[in-house]
């Protein structure tokens, strides 16, 4: 019987947000160098020695207190999402998933998390892609002031996609290995897998997930990061035409090996973290 209960919620917004601090904590350097070579013409090598030269290495964790809070949200809004609508096809149905459904429930979960997602996104990227110290509360209010809550929420709809595609390939990769893995050992349930079988099912998801989703990042990227006072572009198209007729398709793939390398502790800590604190809760 499917548990609906007040306490099943709680426990998994709950996992969720231990996940999300687990994943900032662990991915924030890299995530700080994905978003240097996304914006701009430097190598993985310039962005790392100019951020150490001109910065400091503790530079490698700016603007790490918005997400830590806002990605623990976050992964507790991913977690909740993506439980609920899995809950909901099961009371249907009354079977397992398929892989249909699996995906649906991840992009819920990509859907419910992008009003939380697009303004901290944004705060992070204006913080990591400039090389002067910015801080946030002043940032909001100069946003705010000038721009409302259209400048806050910017890149909303381009960020909306991303979510819905990249959540639905994470949830939906996660989940076909686990059960594949279960089925394998014949293990009763998914309990009873392993800390590093759980680490290297969630690696392996957290590089699906960028992989299907990573040029639907890079133009979002270049739209948050660009200038309110003087943009550079007018839009998703103008960032589009931007990208190709200066880079070529290369360009929607700039900074996708700091991703992947991010990606593989990232997404492992994440879902390991989740599933073991679950567990604990349970």
């Amino acid at each position: 019987m499917t548990d609906n209960s007040i306490s099943r919620k709680v426990k998994d917004i709950t996992a969720g947000f231990v996940g999300g601090a687990t994943q900032v904590l662990i991915g924030q350097p890299f995530d700080l160098i994905k978003i240097r070579l996304q914006t701009s013409n430097s190598t993985i090598t310039q962005v790392f020695q100019d951020v150490v030269k001109k910065e400091g290495i503790l530079s490698f964790y700016k603007g790490t207190l918005p997400p830590l809070f806002g990605v623990g949200a976050c992964v507790s809004l991913q977690f909740y999402g993506f439980h609920e609508t899995k809950r909901y096809f099961e009371s249907k149905s009354g079977k397992s998933l398929t892989w249909k459904e699996i995906y649906l429930s991840g992009a819920m979960a990509g859907i419910v998390n992008t009003p939380v997602a697009s303004p901290v996104e944004q705060l992070r990227i204006l913080s990591q892609s400039s090389s002067t110290k910015i801080h946030m509360k002043e940032l909001i209010g100069d946003i705010y002031k000038n721009h409302g809550f259209k400048g806050i929420f910017r890149g909303f709809n381009i960020t909306l996609l991303r979510e819905i595609q990249s959540y639905g390939v994470w949830f939906l990769s996660y989940e076909t290995i686990i059960r594949s893995v279960v089925n394998y050992h014949n293990y009763e349930s998914r309990d009873s897998l392993s800390t590093p079988e759980l680490l290297l099912s969630g690696a392996a998801a957290g590089n699906l997930l960028w992989l299907s989703a990573y040029p639907l990042d890079v133009i979002k990227s270049n739209i948050q990061s660009d200038s309110f006072k003087n943009p550079k572009f007018n839009g998703v198209n103008s960032v589009v035409k931007y990208i190709y007729s200066t880079y070529g398709l290369r360009g929607f793939w700039k900074g996708i090996g700091p991703c992947l390398v991010r990606a593989t502790p990232c997404s492992a800590g994440t879902f390991a973290s989740v599933e073991l604190a679950l567990r604990m809760l349970n």
